[in-house]
């Protein structure tokens, strides 16, 4: 496997000009989901030496949040991909378990891009049909993969979208209009239940010692506000409450990063600038630290050199802050029936959290996880986790996990918001169980 990906290298490194995929190991492409929006998809595996089918790897779907983060940048040279943004190999990489999808969603996020203002996603329902058609395609066009397992993998906003498509999978799978073998959703850090994170903030910055009792009031007392914007169905009003909320938090916490409790946010991502709507701050909090000056150069560099298929007047990134900007309205909308209709309808679900994750932290996972009305639950809240060693590290607990029926929930210690980012290797280990490997 190694040879493989030393190919890549220098495929990446010392190609001057358009760069074919090498063999079967690599593919990519754009799909037209509607007219003006179009998508971009980006497939490492399988290779020659080890091929999905006769190994029996499974192919990953990889959704990254934002919305407006990039899977074909972000997700794949910062997270799980063979190589890290200095064209390294990663040690740590997913297709050493399996073949992996990056698809830059929605439209407008990464090399995806609309023609016009009006076909940018406004909701994940949207984000949901696009994403469907685009599979269509996919394995219309990779009928090899169509009999391989095929996992949903998510972060962040990711999940809301990767439960929203999954469920349209399913049925149409049953429809017979997608022909694949779907065999589960996995949703890392996933914004499942908007309200339950934001409630739970300030309890879980008291008592990690991160708020003191004034700053614990105040936070609160914003996140009240936030509820009742919700509960009366005020959606876009309630995400720029959120954006109050965090301005808070910030405040009275010196700065707290929100991906990992353990960091604190530069100044220039604290707080609003003079004029700034609560948009852009958000878009400066939340998607520029997944645009990187190093990231942006190296995609709307080699990369979009190797790739050869890029537009001219398409930018990795460019189309990012609108791609959040309209779906504004649907941000703090929960999912949490969606996963519920997964869960009935049979779809193996699990749940991932990183313990050091504020913005998705796990207190908050855990309250909309034993609301769920799934039939398993009352036997699963009984159950205790299991202990699981850090690969690195034999005898020290990397995670705890439980499982039951069509249900698991991991919990990832020392990690924050993007897991494979902190602890790459217990990440792996984790997708390797949970698609059944080990």
């Amino acid at each position: 496997m190694a040879a493989v990906w030393t190919l890549v290298v220098l495929a990446l490194v010392l190609n001057t000009g358009l760069c074919i995929p090498l063999a079967a190991k690599e593919d990519w492409g754009y799909v037209t989901v509607r007219d003006g929006a179009h998508m971009f998809w980006w497939l490492y595996g399988p290779s020659e030496v080890q091929s999905a089918g006769p190994s029996g790897l499974p192919l990953i779907l990889w959704l990254q949040g934002g919305p407006g983060g990039s899977g074909s940048g972000f997700g794949n040279f910062e997270e799980i991909g063979p190589l890290d943004r200095d064209l390294e190999p990663r040690k740590s990489s997913w297709v050493q378990a399996a073949s992996v999808l990056f698809v830059d969603n929605p439209v407008g996020t990464g090399f995806s891009y609309t023609d016009q203002p009006d076909a940018f996603a406004t909701n994940v329902a949207t984000v949901a049909s696009d994403m469907l058609v685009l599979l269509q395609h996919f394995f219309t066009r990779r009928a090899d993969l169509q009999s391989v397992p095929f996992y949903i993998f998510s972060e962040s906003y990711g999940g809301k979208m990767a439960a929203a498509l999954s469920l349209e999978l399913t049925k149409a799978i049953t429809q017979g209009t997608v022909k694949c073998n779907f065999a589960g959703v996995a949703l890392g850090d996933s914004w499942i239940s908007p309200l339950d994170s934001v409630m739970t903030w300030g309890p879980y910055l008291y008592t990690t010692s991160l708020l003191d009792d004034a700053g614990l009031a105040d936070v609160s007392s914003a996140a009240e506000a936030v509820k009742r914007a919700v509960e009366q169905e005020q959606f876009e009003k309630a995400t720029e409450l959120w954006s109050v909320l965090e301005t808070v938090v910030e405040q009275n916490s010196n700065g707290v990063n929100f991906y990992n409790i353990l960091t604190q946010e530069p100044d220039e991502s604290r707080s609003s600038a003079a004029g700034e709507d609560y948009i852009s701050l958000q878009v400066r909090r939340h998607i520029r630290p997944l645009h990187s000056q190093s990231l942006s150069q190296l995609m709307n560099g080699p990369i979009r050199k190797k790739l050869g298929i890029i537009p001219q007047n398409v930018t990795w990134g460019g189309q990012a802050e609108e791609v959040f900007s309209y779906m504004a309205g649907d941000f703090m909308r929960p999912v949490v029936d969606v996963v519920d209709q997964l869960l009935s309808a049979g779809v193996n679900v699990t749940v991932y959290n990183g313990q050091l994750d504020l913005i998705v932290d796990t207190m908050g996972q855990e309250l909309w996880v034993k609301r769920l009305k799934w039939e398993g639950l009352p036997v699963f809240n009984k159950m205790r986790w299991t202990p699981l060693d850090d690969p690195t590290s034999q005898g020290v607990t990397g995670a705890f996990c439980k499982t039951y029926k069509n249900f698991g929930f991991y919990w990832i210690l020392k990690a924050g918001h993007m897991i494979p980012s902190d602890q790459g290797p217990m990440a792996l280990q984790m997708m390797k169980m949970i698609t059944r490997q080990v």
